[in-house]
């Protein structure tokens, strides 16, 4: 969806707003697909798999990687996958894409002006953390976030993008699960059963206007919200013709 604006005059900071856009059309029947597919934790280890190695600490992070998997429910699954480091689709086992294709985003984020009309897709961990006095959780305590709230989660952080929300469609989303080994154990170990994780997650999609092209540059870059290793936070653009 991160596709199809048209470039204009260079804006402040545009220069140095590059990544590239991957989209992979997943072939469900393939083993390591399903694999990752069932553990936001193996994706995001396959993810990181398209990019150079030693990154040192916070890989995803140097690399800009960000990620999400994308089905109307009817076809294959696609897997988007933006990084400031060019990815490698080759690095991929045998058959396990259909199709692989790779766009610079620079002419994108060079389009992007106050007034432009767009269209935007995020999926987004919506949750937040307890406060002290909170009857909602313990303090600290990562609660998720469902109808108004989530809504309103989004369109605060639309506003912080630099966006001016028009329409605000949210969709129920099944969530998603990683898998970690308890502290401590290594892979090899065996004796203890991986932690899983569900994440709270909503889907949104609707149209909108650019008031703040560098913090929406910033926001792409470098994604929205909490839970960035595991599939949520990459904000797609796309025109809104009208």
């Amino acid at each position: 969806m991160t596709t199809g604006l048209s470039p204009v005059p260079e804006a402040e900071g545009a220069a140095h707003a590059h990544a590239w856009l991957l989209r992979l059309l997943l072939d469900p029947g393939h083993r390591e697909v399903q694999r990752d597919l069932r553990d936001a934790s193996a994706l995001h280890r396959r993810v990181m798999s398209l990019v150079p190695d030693g990154l040192g600490e916070a890989p995803r992070a140097r690399a800009g990687a960000l990620f999400r998997l994308d089905t109307d429910g009817v076809g294959p699954t696609v897997l988007l996958v933006q990084s400031r480091l060019a990815p490698d689709p080759s690095r991929l086992p045998a058959g396990y894409s259909r199709s692989a294709a790779v766009k610079d985003m620079r002419p994108m984020f060079e389009a992007l002006r106050p007034g432009l009309a767009i269209r935007y897709r995020l999926l987004a961990n919506t949750v937040r953390r307890c406060g002290p006095n909170s009857t909602a959780g313990k303090w600290k305590q990562v609660v998720p976030l469902h109808g108004e709230e989530a809504d309103q989660w989004w369109a605060t952080r639309a506003e912080a993008a630099g966006l001016n929300l028009h329409t605000l469609l949210p969709s129920p989303s099944d969530g998603l699960t990683s898998r970690h080994l308890p502290k401590g154990t290594t892979p090899p170990d065996g004796k203890q059963a991986p932690r899983r994780i569900p994440r709270a997650t909503t889907l949104f999609e609707g149209s909108a206007t650019v008031r703040d092209p560098e913090a929406l540059r910033h926001a792409l870059l470098h994604g929205v919200g909490r839970s960035k290793s595991y599939g949520c936070g990459l904000l797609s653009l796309a025109p809104n013709q009208v």
